[in-house]
């Protein structure tokens, strides 16, 4: 909120109104039904829950007082119409359906409706617990990852497996009608009034307990993944079908944690059930900030649709922080860092070198990305063309598991020569095949691959960034969005006819993205990345000393 502040050069009291992304005394009483409802069974869960809304989450205006000093009047839309509103209202479309889905918000898991102009209204609603996303999060825990972050993994370790358990999901855990709507068989589930997501019964259905976190992955695991991820494909491509029966608009926006299921967004897409779909990237609760903005301007002050013109409202969804060259060489100064600084030409000659000869580089420019994706302004960068990258990044650089998938940038005017994608797709929100003609295909030996020995095998011109499936998450880079970032892949494409690189977030395991000139200098010491650009400032890993830190970094954030 101060960040805000201090980009807009406002101060507190020039505020009109404060919105909140949901209504807390809703969602409060959800939850004091639900556990009643559960009763006694809930009162472990109940206990821990409570004082948290007591002292705090049932008091906001009085929390955002505390905070930044505003004391006018705070504006609380519900949950999904903030989501529906941060999909909306920024996309490139004067009218057009959304689709909205998640854990919960107050009672919502799912919501659709339709925006028209500077209004959006939502047409009709599942509710909990009957929800896509905790389903999803269910099948997350129960492999071993951590819910509402681990999802991304069920999703990346799902080509791997095999959809052995899609009948056993239909026949026993949700009850799916045409419409996309379904109800889930409670009595496998304990997020209602339990502290885990589900229960003994899912233990008995899928042939054992819940794996351990960061125990060794089963062949089990995989094939889990693999099947709750074509239920999720199968929920998503039948909602968007009924939206567009009801609705019958030509363009989709979507939200909610949900949507951010690029797999899921592209089989979507595929389907060709609307000419265009447009995805809020921050399209988890973050998201939801946003959203909550949009409703205060257009539905509550009854401003007019800000003006649209064929592209998205996002800018590139580089809306954070930047650093300018002097505060860099300021920082770079007073802590003696070894550094020189290029202009733009001889910048980008070097760092394409650097990446042709295999180098991973630390990519830090203009603002910060909004949203869980790095877009080109906090990235790590590798050679898509390399055929140990991945396993390199995944285990030296980010300190992740090696059967993650690395996404892809290229430049938005070569992506249909590479992906079976039309359009764009500029925040890695779908997923497409790399086209046939630069796949590789797979001998017989390693055809009878399975789980994740199939990791190793090159399948395409690009193996660092295509998946088991042939897939890739995509992002294209436009010259208006990343003018910067575009005339990187544009050098690197010059020197070696490849218009792609391996593009993750300037982080490790764990940790949130980088923000800061010294956030990315210890990220940077603290792996094996060998070189480090900070806008016209380049620094290599050889003239640098061994970094030493009185902490153990990896015990300060918990592992997602």
């Amino acid at each position: 909120m101060r960040y805000c502040l201090k980009e807009a050069g406002i101060a507190v009291d020039q505020l009109d109104d404060v919105a909140f992304y949901d209504k807390p005394f809703i969602k409060f009483n959800r939850i004091l039904e639900t556990h009643l409802a559960y009763a006694p069974r809930g009162l472990p869960a109940f206990i821990k829950a409570i004082p948290l809304w007591l002292k705090q989450k049932l008091w906001i205006p009085d929390l955002i007082e505390k905070e930044i000093g505003y004391k006018g009047k705070v504006l609380f839309p519900e949950h999904h119409e903030s989501h529906a509103a941060s999909a909306y209202f920024p996309s490139p479309f004067k009218r057009a359906a959304f689709l909205t889905m998640d854990g919960v918000g107050e009672w919502a898991t799912s919501s659709f409706g339709v925006g028209v102009d500077n209004k959006i209204k939502i047409i009709s609603e599942l509710h909990f617990p009957h929800s896509l996303g905790l389903l999803y999060s269910a099948f997350t825990y129960f492999t071993g990852f951590k819910v509402n972050s681990g999802e991304y993994k069920v999703m990346g370790l799902a080509p791997y497996g095999e959809p052995k358990y899609v009948q056993k999901i239909y026949d026993h855990l949700i009850d799916l009608k045409e419409d996309g709507s379904f109800k889930m068989n409670m009595k496998y589930f304990n997020y209602c009034a339990g502290l885990t997501m589900t229960n003994g019964g899912f233990s008995e259905l899928f042939e054992g307990p819940a794996r351990k976190p960061e125990s060794r992955l089963t062949q089990r695991e995989m094939d889990l993944a693999r099947s709750i991820q074509e239920v999720t494909e199968e929920i998503m491509v039948r909602m968007a079908r009924h939206v567009k029966k009801v609705t019958g608009e030509k363009y989709l926006c979507l939200a909610g944690g949900v949507s951010l299921n690029c797999v899921g967004n592209g089989k979507i897409l595929k389907e060709r059930i609307f000419d265009d779909l447009w995805i809020q990237p921050a399209a988890g609760d973050a998201g939801g900030a946003l959203g909550a903005a949009f409703i205060a301007y257009h539905h509550y002050l009854n401003q007019p649709l800000i003006q649209k013109n064929g592209r998205d409202l996002q800018k590139g969804s580089c809306l954070g922080p930047s650093y300018s060259n002097e505060a860099i060489h300021n920082f770079l100064n007073e802590n003696q860092l070894p550094c020189r600084y290029l202009e733009k030409e001889q910048l980008l000659d070097q760092v394409s070198d650097d990446l042709i000869k295999g180098k991973v580089v630390g990519w830090f420019q203009g603002r910060m990305e909004f949203g869980p994706r790095s877009l080109g302004a906090r990235s790590i960068l590798g050679d898509a063309r390399s055929s140990d990258m991945q396993k390199k990044m995944n285990l030296k650089i980010k300190f992740r598991e090696s059967f993650r998938p690395f996404a892809p940038s290229i430049l938005a005017e070569k992506a249909s020569e590479w992906f079976d994608i039309e359009g764009e797709s500029p925040y890695m929100l779908l997923v497409a095949d790399v086209k046939k003609e630069k796949q590789r295909q797979m001998t017989p030996e390693e055809e009878k691959l399975w789980g994740i020995d199939k990791l190793n095998v090159i399948r395409s011109e690009i193996p660092a960034v295509t998946h088991v499936d042939y897939s890739a998450r995509i992002q294209t880079v436009h010259k208006k969005d990343h003018p910067h970032y575009h005339a990187l892949l544009s050098k690197f494409y010059e020197k070696t006819e490849c218009p792609v690189l391996i593009n993750t977030s300037f982080n490790v395991r764990g940790e949130p993205i980088v923000e800061s000139p010294l956030d990315a200098y210890k990220c940077f010491m603290r792996t094996e990345m060998d070189t480090l650009v900070l806008e016209n400032f380049v620094i290599r890993k050889e003239d640098h000393p061994p970094f030493h830190e009185n902490i153990d970094w990896k015990k300060v954030y918990e592992l997602d």
